[in-house]
């Protein structure tokens, strides 16, 4: 496997743009699946793309874009999973058989494989036998609006392979991106998961204005129950402060662009859940992950209070002010 070689983007939303320009910094060319032929079209026509960081500009020529994933994947080495969670299952589906035999896979997705209730790397070795070594995460702190605005950012790379953990480090890194690696490929994962559900909270807090004093708490708080859960989940040596942690989960509950703060701002205001998507026009992924490590921690049995609150609030539609002081009573 001559790695990275060719190098694909699966997925043509927010966070997929920001990770297409930061690659083009490093390799000549790239292929670029996006489900939609009009998108791919119109991304052509203007060099951007049309639906999600549109101030970001392209060379179109170093890019080849299509709406058929078989094509994409045949002709890359190295591909890069940017589809949200809630349909990463059915894209996959449309692979071949044994498609992803001898690639390397980087994923970039922040959720749960749904129905399956497993992390992406587990759904890939599970599902389609992909070797661990050659399955690599990307955890944060990082938004895709800051990289489209080039400011500095960190990423932190997770593989079993140290070797093939650098390659993907160097393949993202940039004046203005700085990255780490780590084995921690679960803890990363679950992580990633966990603090958009966090940042749910943060943002219902802030919507229902239970003021900074209670967000500041909860924040704290939920680190620690993160840290108790992926020592349950993946027991291994790991500092929990590392920005791959505490870092992704603070800029994710205070951050203007973290849209799964916005989302559970928007419930703390009152709003339904399909109002809220609704008016988002975006994927918050924390929703679907709440219930998703709600049903898998019903096997583990970690004390998680912060997100059994959330899902009291947005799959039982408790009341927002009785969960949140229930909640209070054990923050510490």
């Amino acid at each position: 496997m001559n790695l990275p070689g060719k190098v694909a983007i699966i997925g043509g939303g927010t966070w997929a743009t920001a990770l297409a320009k930061l690659v083009l910094c490093n390799a000549d060319s790239i292929n670029w699946y996006i489900r939609n032929e009009d998108t791919i079209n119109e991304f052509i026509r203007s060099g951007r793309n049309p639906n999600y960081l549109s101030s970001v500009k392209f060379e179109i020529s170093r890019i080849s874009f299509s709406d058929d994933i078989n094509d994409i994947v045949k002709d890359s080495d190295t591909l890069i999973l940017v589809t949200p969670s809630p349909y990463i299952k059915q894209q996959l589906k449309k692979l071949k058989s044994k498609a992803l035999q001898d690639k390397f896979i980087i994923s970039a997705i922040k959720g749960i494989v749904p129905d399956e209730n497993l992390i992406i790397t587990d759904y890939l070795k599970k599902v389609f036998k992909v070797p661990g070594d050659c399955l690599a995460v990307i955890g944060g702190p990082c938004h895709a609006e800051e990289v489209a605005l080039e400011r500095l950012s960190y990423l932190t790379i997770g593989c079993p392979s140290q070797r093939r953990a650098q390659i993907a480090a160097d393949l993202l890194s940039t004046p203005y991106m700085r990255t780490s690696t780590s084995f921690d490929v679960d803890g990363i994962e679950y992580g990633a998961v966990l603090k958009n559900v966090y940042a749910i909270a943060a943002g219902i807090c802030n919507g229902a204005k239970f003021g900074d004093n209670l967000q500041a708490v909860l924040v704290a708080n939920a680190i620690q129950e993160l840290q108790r859960f992926v020592n349950v989940a993946n027991p291994m040596a790991r500092n929990i402060c590392e920005p791959a942690y505490l870092g992704d989960l603070l800029v994710t509950a205070y951050s203007r662009f973290s849209r799964n703060f916005l989302f559970g701002t928007m419930i703390g205001k009152g709003y339904s859940v399909k109002a809220a998507q609704a008016e988002m026009e975006m994927i918050a992924e924390g929703y679907y992950g709440t219930k998703c490590m709600t049903e898998i921690n019903e096997r583990l049995h970690v004390e998680m209070p912060i997100l059994n609150a959330v899902y009291n609030i947005l799959y039982k539609r408790k009341s927002i002010r009785a969960e949140l002081r229930q909640l209070s009573d054990l923050l510490h």
